[in-house]
């Protein structure tokens, strides 16, 4: 059964809120990481994506609410939480979500989404998450689970709720850093541990049809790496067997206690 808290953050404590009327609010960023038995991938990475949203004078408070938040969260079973920078009326308010953790899959089924950007802070993860729900919610009713978000010129920039990386043979690809996007910490961390096995990776511009062949990464805080098994009226897209789990455990291997 899914679990959701939510507490705001209040002269220096996180008060529980028994109801929270969002109407008016706008949420300035926002971020949400997995904890399995009080291990995690790469907080510190989605400590400073989140702080860099953050406003100046906010910074102080910023410190004892992520400590508070943290320490909210329970070191046995799995939980999806998420921190939130929320304005009203020129007021500015931290939040803090605990969740249970939903379903999570190694496969993802693609979509191109045909509209027009819904993006309209691409780089800051939560100012556009409504949008983004919308926009996966029209792939899910085409038999897709995620949608692909293009540029103007129809190159692939990332998911909806996800970042894409694909390999050509033993080279690890992904869009080009000019795109605008949120800075995935499942991508960089993949993409660091590339690095560290002295694996080969590329930036490209690619069109859909460009990916034609490949096998294609699908990331996020909650699945970690999944493998696009297709793609709606899209490219065919291939497996190297036993590729995907190794990376799996790779990634798994690196979690570290809260």
């Amino acid at each position: 059964m899914s679990v959701q808290s939510i507490y705001r953050w209040h002269e220096g404590v996180l008060d529980p809120l028994e109801y929270c009327d969002m109407t008016l609010t706008v949420v300035e960023a926002a971020d949400s990481w997995l904890v399995s038995d009080g291990l995690v991938l790469g907080i510190d990475l989605h400590r400073s994506r989140f702080a860099a949203a953050v406003p100046v004078e906010l910074e102080h408070e910023f410190e004892q609410f992520w400590d508070a938040a943290l320490g909210l969260i329970p070191r046995e079973g799995d939980w999806f939480p998420r921190v939130e920078l929320h304005s009203r009326g020129g007021a500015r308010q931290f939040v803090f979500r605990l969740r249970t953790a939903p379903e999570r899959s190694r496969t993802a089924v693609l979509a191109t989404w045909g509209g027009d950007d819904p993006r309209t802070v691409p780089t800051v993860k939560g100012p556009d998450l409504e949008r983004l729900q919308g926009v996966r919610t029209a792939a899910q009713g085409r038999g897709a689970t995620e949608a692909v978000i293009l540029s103007p010129d129809g190159y692939v920039v990332e998911g909806a709720y996800s970042a894409l990386l694909w390999w050509r043979g033993n080279i690890l690809c992904g869009p080009p850093a000019e795109f605008a996007r949120v800075d995935s910490v499942t991508a960089r961390s993949v993409l660091t541990l590339a690095a560290a096995l002295g694996i080969e990776t590329f930036d490209e511009a690619v069109t859909p049809a460009e990916l034609d062949g490949t096998e294609l990464w699908v990331l996020s805080a909650l699945h970690g790496i999944r493998i696009a098994t297709s793609w709606v009226d899209g490219p065919a897209l291939a497996e190297l067997p036993g590729r995907l789990e190794s990376w799996r455990s790779r990634m798994s291997a690196l979690r570290r206690p809260l």
